[in-house]
């Protein structure tokens, strides 16, 4: 891994460290940085490094859950030449057409199902999608993401995480389905209120 990688991590890292709270040593909060108040220059960082990973990749949509991933998406999208964001739904208005992909996930942070739905229209058959996300500890939505896109016929080209928590088992429920998954930020335990990133 070349030098700006591992500065690229260690920003994050250090981010997570000193400004992410955690509460009931299980739930880590980062919404001063990553999901509520936006740190757009670490967003540049990520999506930096999320190309440098995916390099070897043809990417010509990102696809991403409401509402946490939507900007780091973007902001990531910048790096594949502007590729178009496709987030889907969690809350769909009347004027969502009643042509979509859906599926179910389970929000653990919320304690409730949501079904998530994407219109036919912005998925085609020509498209390699990569998805994005902020976190990956169960694996609920990023599997609930790849059963919706599997219904159509895109080529999924890799999935790409924010922040991992290993101690969970969302990451062999993603690589069973033969998707190369990135982590940025992989927290192998929470002890004593500390994060230990492995």
């Amino acid at each position: 891994m070349e030098g700006g990688s591992i500065y690229h991590m260690q920003l994050l890292k250090d981010k997570i460290r000193n400004d992410a709270k955690i509460i009931e040593n299980r739930i880590i909060k980062v919404d001063n940085f990553l999901n509520h108040q936006l740190d757009i220059s670490l967003f540049n960082e990520i999506g930096k490094e999320f190309k440098h990973r995916f390099a070897n990749k043809e990417v010509t949509k990102i696809v991403t859950i409401e509402t946490s991933g939507i900007a780091i998406a973007s902001i990531v999208a910048q790096y594949f030449n502007f590729v178009p964001v496709v987030f889907a739904k969690k809350h769909a208005g009347i004027n969502m057409t009643q042509d979509v992909y859906e599926a179910k996930i389970y929000s653990y942070t919320k304690e409730q199902e949501y079904t998530i739905k994407i219109s036919k229209e912005f998925l085609t058959s020509n498209d390699k999608v990569l998805i994005i996300d902020d976190f990956l500890a169960s694996g609920s939505a990023l599997i609930g993401l790849i059963n919706l896109l599997s219904q159509s016929d895109v080529e999924i080209a890799g999935a790409g995480v924010v922040i991992e928590k290993t101690f969970q088992e969302g990451r062999q429920r993603v690589l069973e389905k033969g998707i190369q998954l990135e982590s940025l930020a992989i927290i192998d335990s929470i002890e004593n209120g500390q994060v230990i990133f492995k």
